[in-house]
């Protein structure tokens, strides 16, 4: 017995002997530095000058109406684009439309102004625009100073035939301007 305690003792100062000069053998240099980031979205900003761009009452076929309206980029975001999303609903005083649309009577000429100048961008009726986006603008840079001028003709179609079911309906419109960034770019 007195061997196993000498041996046991042996290997147990060895081991303790080993882990000190490890330990004391063992030592290396650190160094940390810190990065901070920061990351802003830009923003997309469409302003219209209206919130009722037309209300007319007592319209009858071979009416029509020009208003005029503004767009404008208030965001800090260029716009790729700009759609116009169409939806209405036609409220049939008498009950007597059968199926018939008040919408395929009225048409829309969307007029846009460059330097004095209107251009037609389209014509169509507002039951052919309906689900049917349209581009109205291409490229508004954002922080421009001045607004985009737009002027629309509705007209209530005369199409030459009895159009005494749409007397005392109304149409209500909606229009949505949707404005869509242009690509990301490397920065």
């Amino acid at each position: 017995m007195n061997i196993k305690k000498k041996l046991a003792a042996g290997v147990l100062s060895s081991a303790l002997g080993l882990s000190l000069v490890a330990g004391g053998t063992f030592a290396y240099f650190s160094d940390q530095e810190t990065a901070e980031s920061f990351f802003a979205a830009g923003t997309l900003d469409l302003e219209i000058n209206k919130e009722n761009i037309i209300k007319i009452d007592n319209l009858k076929p071979g009416d029509y109406a020009f208003r005029a309206f503004e767009l404008k980029n208030a965001g800090s975001l260029n716009i790729k684009d700009i759609l116009l999303q169409s939806e209405y609903e036609v409220y049939d005083k008498k009950g007597d439309n059968n199926g018939e649309d008040f919408g395929e009577h009225i048409i829309v000429q969307y007029l846009y102004n460059v330097s004095g100048k209107e251009q037609v961008i389209f014509t169509e009726s507002l039951a052919n625009l309906t689900n049917n986006p349209v581009q109205v603008l291409e490229n508004m840079p954002a922080g421009a100073r001045n607004a985009t001028k737009f002027t629309v003709q509705f007209k209530f179609i005369d199409n030459g035939q009895d159009q005494n079911i749409y007397q005392g309906d109304a149409l209500e419109l909606k229009w949505t301007f949707k404005a869509n960034q242009e690509a990301g770019s490397s920065r």
